[in-house]
Formats: C-alpha cells, sequence, structure tokens
C-alpha cells in the first residue's frame, strides 16, 4: 500500500511534497495509518487531535495515545478539548455535527496560526460509500452522489482512493497500533448503521461493491461537470448582478428554459436553500414572497428573482452621526461634504444645501414606514412608500436606501434618489455645502 500511497500523491497531490501539513488524527486505525504512510515517505506534518470529552476516560486516553504517536514521529502536536454535548445543546446540532463543526473550525485556525497549508484527513472509500447511501435515504440532487470530495479548499483526503481493508492490512502487516473508538459499534449513529447492517448486505451480492461504485463516482462526477458547465453557460443570459453583489434571474428566460425547476436548482444549490418547493413556487408568486437559507434570502420581484444576502438587525437599525467638522464618510455609506460655490445642480449622486439651516449632527439611517419628505418641485409631502411604489423599487432596492437627515431627524435626502425642499438652496443663501455621494 505505501507504493500505492506515494504514486497516489505524485499523481492526485504533487504539491504535497513540499509542504509542512497538519493531519487530523484520532488515534483509530485510518488517521494512524495516513501518519504512519506519511513518515515512511518522509513528508514533514505535525498532528491536531481534538478531545470531545464524549467517552470520559477513554477519550483521554486516546489523546495520550496521538501525543506518545508524535513523539515517537519527533512531530509536533497541538489538542484541544471541546465540550461537546454542551456546544451540541446550544446550536441545536446533532453530537457529530457539533464535532465537526468545532474540529474543522479549529483546523483553520491551526492553519492560520502556524502558517501551513493543508489539512489531510483520513476518510477512505468505505466512508464515502457511507455518505452516498445516507445521501440516498435522505434525498439529494446529483452532488449528493459524487461522494466526498478528494479536496476542498485547504482540505485534502488522500486515502478515499484506499478502501478500509487495505488500511487493515498495512496495519496488521506493519504492526502499527491504534485505539478503538467503541462508539463505532453503536447502532444508535446512521452512519454506523449503514456501516454495519447496510454495506455487509452489499458487499454479500457483490463483493467488488468499492471497486463498482468507484467507477459509479467517476460517472457521476463527469455528468456533474458537464452539469456545471452547462450552467455556467446559462447563466450568463439569465443572471445579472450590480455593483453591491446582489444578484437578479430573470424568470422569463429560466421559464423558457427546457426542465427549469432543474436549471434553478444546480444555480442555487451553493447557497445552501432547503425549501426548494417554496422555491419552486416563488416563480409563479406575487412580488415580494421570500424564502430563506442561513445566509442568502430570495425575493421575488415581478419577473426577476432576487438573491442577497440577509440583512442583520444591527445594520438596519443602525443611525450614522456626522458632525459639522466631519467632511467625508465611508460607512455605511461613501458621502462627501465641500464647499461650494454652485447654485444649481442636477444629479442624483449630490445635492446642494444651504448650510446654514442644518441642524447638526447630521445622521444616515435606512428609511421607516411613515417617513415623509418634501420633494423639491413639488407641493405638499410625499410618503417615502409612496415615492418607492412610483419608482417601482424592490423590496431589497427599499432596504437598501439610506436616509442622510438633520439632528431633528427632518430627511434632507433620499440618498441618490430625491432631495427635500426645506434645505435647498436659495437666493439668500450665503452658506452652500455640496453633498456628493459615490
Amino acid at each position: 500500500m505505501l507504493q500505492e500511497f506515494k504514486e497516489h500523491l505524485n499523481n492526485q497531490f504533487p504539491y504535497l511534497q513540499n509542504e509542512k501539513l497538519l493531519i487530523a488524527i484520532s488515534g483509530g486505525i485510518d488517521s494512524v495509518v495516513l501518519a504512519h504512510l506519511c513518515a515512511q515517505l518522509q513528508i514533514d506534518f505535525a498532528l491536531a487531535h481534538c478531545n470531545f470529552k464524549l467517552r470520559g476516560k477513554e477519550s483521554d486516553d486516546d489523546q495520550k495515545f496521538v501525543v506518545a504517536l508524535a513523539n515517537q514521529f519527533n512531530k509536533e502536536v497541538y489538542t484541544i478539548s471541546f465540550t461537546t454535548e454542551e456546544h451540541a445543546k446550544k446550536h441545536g446540532q446533532s453530537i457529530q455535527v457539533a464535532a465537526r463543526a468545532l474540529r474543522y473550525q479549529w483546523f483553520q485556525e491551526l492553519l492560520e496560526e502556524h502558517q501551513l497549508k493543508y489539512v489531510l484527513t483520513a476518510h477512505n472509500t468505505n466512508d464515502n460509500l457511507e455518505t452516498f447511501i445516507i445521501n440516498l435515504t435522505r434525498g439529494s440532487g446529483l452532488e449528493g452522489f459524487t461522494g466526498i470530495p478528494s479536496m476542498n479548499k485547504n482540505i485534502i483526503r488522500p486515502l478515499l482512493a484506499f478502501s478500509r481493508d487495505q488500511i487493515m492490512m498495512y496495519a496488521i502487516k506493519n504492526g502499527i497500533e491504534w485505539r478503538e473508538d467503541r462508539s463505532n459499534a453503536s447502532l444508535k449513529y446512521v452512519r454506523n448503521k449503514v456501516r454495519h447492517k447496510i454495506l455487509p448486505v452489499l458487499q454479500d451480492v457483490n463483493p467488488n461493491i468499492l471497486d463498482s461504485f468507484k467507477k459509479t463516482l467517476d460517472h457521476l462526477n463527469e455528468s456533474q461537470n458537464i452539469i456545471d458547465t452547462e450552467i455556467q453557460k446559462i447563466s450568463k443570459n439569465i443572471i445579472t448582478e450590480d455593483n453591491t453583489g446582489i444578484f437578479r434571474l430573470n424568470i422569463d428566460k429560466l421559464l423558457q428554459l427546457p426542465y427549469p425547476k432543474a436549471y434553478l436548482y444546480q444555480i442555487l444549490k451553493k447557497y445552501e436553500f432547503t425549501e426548494w418547493n417554496d422555491i419552486e413556487n416563488l416563480l409563479t408568486a406575487q412580488s415580494g414572497k421570500q424564502v430563506f437559507s442561513k445566509e442568502y434570502r430570495l425575493l421575488k420581484d415581478r419577473h426577476f428573482l432576487i438573491l442577497t444576502k440577509t440583512n442583520t438587525k444591527d445594520s438596519e437599525n443602525s443611525v450614522y452621526e456626522i458632525h459639522e467638522t466631519v467632511d467625508k464618510i465611508e460607512v455605511p455609506i461613501s458621502l462627501h461634504f465641500q464647499v461650494s460655490k454652485e447654485k444649481n445642480l442636477k444629479s442624483r449622486v449630490d445635492i446642494l444645501v444651504d448650510k446654514d439651516l442644518l441642524n447638526f449632527p447630521l445622521r444616515v439611517r435606512k428609511w421607516g414606514y411613515g417617513d415623509y419628505i418634501c420633494p423639491i418641485g413639488m407641493q405638499g409631502t410625499k410618503k417615502l412608500s409612496q415615492l418607492f411604489k412610483d419608482r417601482k423599487l424592490s423590496l431589497i432596492d427599499k432596504e437598501n436606501t439610506w436616509l442622510l437627515t438633520d439632528a431633528d431627524d427632518t430627511i434632507i435626502w433620499v440618498i441618490g434618489m430625491r432631495q427635500d425642499r426645506r434645505f435647498s438652496v436659495s437666493k439668500e443663501t450665503k452658506n452652500i455645502l455640496k453633498i456628493t455621494t459615490y
């Protein structure tokens, strides 16, 4: 196996040879064999071990074993302990999901702190097949059946090409010791049910199931690559992005495609939406309907689906003060203030105001229902909600609109859109202030 592993690294990950790597090690057979293989090939590495405090003394003994192994290799070892159960309860997660999140976050911290490039994990072919079956039971798109990626950003999985039996045989042949995690035998975990109940049946039906599975993965990944290429080409025609990072998907153009639902799924899957029936319903819903993922929002606006990151309550409720001595701000929006001699200006990016009419400090805030202005060129007042309606602004456009007010919260400018006449320049104005957004 050592020679096969060496050839696999040379073919798939040749750049690892000149790097110092971080090996994630539990003390179990897979990660211990990975460390031994790397040591045999004289690869520069350090070990990283997480003690999840889930098995009492056994967890502590795993940590001691890994530290001793690092000393045997004369390698650095980093260890950390987590109160995993407490973290899982606090975040409403399963123990396994919590443990995964904790360890991968810590790995990234180690990479940055010690200036390392890659983390090696010991997932093998059996793990890949187990994941495939789990995704099958839960329902998945094609990407759920393309397997665990051998490389995901700075996470490398060099043992994916090897089976659990190959790893076991190498360990026994070379007298390698490892730690057994008794929880791996517990059937309360879905993965263990697949491992101990389902895989043996599949191997009985087809003793070469792992080889067949590898070929299937190759075919599925090729199919996914074709889909990705097609989606990239189609996206150029139906998706536009503005300078604020907001995506607009043209519904009419999408519906002209064959299998529009499939295209919609492929385009949006990376944004981690889960309510796909609701997303599909957006295509025919009224404007204003929304669907949320953890970090993103999809909004129906007339003939478009608009994708944007979800706003935080802090940014929505924040008020930013601008004192008289300030000549420029960059947050939350770029504004520049300068004395001017101009008295006529027609532009959406700047306005002229009578400085003597301003009550400082000025303020920048988001709009709210009930806000109104006295627009230049119009009699009376106008509610901002009506102004936005007249301009056919989407909900997201409204949320991204900022107001400039004085200290009394009287609106001076709906920034980039409409100026209030109460602060406008007149023949009697002596001090003109030019305010520009850019």
